[in-house]
């Protein structure tokens, strides 16, 4: 049986569950092409990693991806192709690590706080 590696990435609130085979370069998010789910300009921020190392048709790519939107969803593909790339050979993590695909993007969207209509807006004052 063949090799299968398996991580999970996390963009704001997308979650992307991913596994990698060698393969022929099929890249399916949600059971459909990759090309069919994601828009031109995020599909290449997705698959930076097979980029970068150079192996863009080596690695059959399954992924399921949950919550957020297109964005965030692209973002945590990133994320988690990059840490089972790890998982399938320690010797890209120096090269992923560098171009900062192996951290985890901290930004969330910040709460919203009683008696103002936003996180940092305030309601409009009235002097008089």
């Amino acid at each position: 049986m063949e090799e299968r590696y398996y991580a999970t990435g996390r963009r704001k609130t997308a979650v992307a569950r991913v596994w990698i085979t060698q393969g022929s370069g099929q890249v399916k998010v949600n059971n459909r092409a990759v090309d069919e789910y994601f828009g031109e300009a995020v599909r290449g921020q997705a698959l930076q990693p097979l980029r970068t190392l150079g192996l863009e048709g080596e690695f059959d790519v399954w992924v399921t991806v949950k919550g957020g939107g297109i964005s965030g969803q692209a973002g945590a593909l990133r994320h988690g192709l990059a840490r089972a790339l790890v998982v399938a050979n320690e010797d890209y993590r120096k090269l992923l690590r560098k171009n900062g695909f192996l951290t985890r993007d901290s930004r969330m969207v910040e709460r919203k706080k009683y008696g103002q209509p936003g996180a940092r807006k305030r309601f409009q004052f009235s002097k008089r």
